[in-house]
């Protein structure tokens, strides 16, 4: 089984553990992360988003381990849209979270436009932090918890600008 999956990851924290894990447990495995251009673009609150080069760095660190345990493969390539990867014909599922499902099914309209099976949609639920809210970057970037869901209520978040040189 191939299984799809793709997402900004800026920072991967234990809710993206959840849904690699998943996805492991249910075959090959391929990332897609998104452009440089398009990260921005599917942020619901603006804030700085790290290179791509950096991300997927990052990104393959966190697979590795991951795909060495449960014996299977993974590749992660650039998404330039949206709907990414997924529309592809090499792939039967895609993992998502509650709030990526209405993009799971879009993708599976496409693909039965072009003639294509439909993907078996897996999703995966939120991860929650320690208040009880789901962990996600935003929450982490702003500072708020860290990538494992723990209040850091003295932590500064990152904002919405690359660091400066200086």
């Amino acid at each position: 089984m191939h299984v799809a999956l793709g997402g900004t990851f800026d920072p991967v924290h234990d809710g993206h553990l959840a849904l690699f894990e998943r996805a492991f447990e249910l075959g090959a495995v391929t990332v897609g992360l998104t452009s440089d251009e398009l990260a921005p673009k599917t942020r619901h609150v603006d804030r700085y988003v790290r290179p791509f080069d950096d991300r997927k760095a990052d990104l393959e660190a966190e697979l590795r381990p991951l795909a060495e345990e449960y014996g299977r493969e993974f590749e992660v390539r650039e998404l330039d849209r949206p709907t990414g990867i997924a529309t592809e014909e090499e792939f039967d599922v895609l993992i998502v979270s509650p709030e990526t499902r209405g993009g799971g099914e879009r993708v599976n309209e496409i693909r039965e436009e072009k003639g294509l099976e439909p993907l078996r949609i897996e999703v995966v639920e939120h991860v929650p932090a320690e208040d009880g809210e789901r962990i996600s970057s935003t929450r982490i970037v702003s500072g708020e918890i860290d990538r494992h869901g723990n209040l850091t209520p003295d932590r500064e978040g990152r904002g919405r600008t690359p660091p400066s040189d200086e």
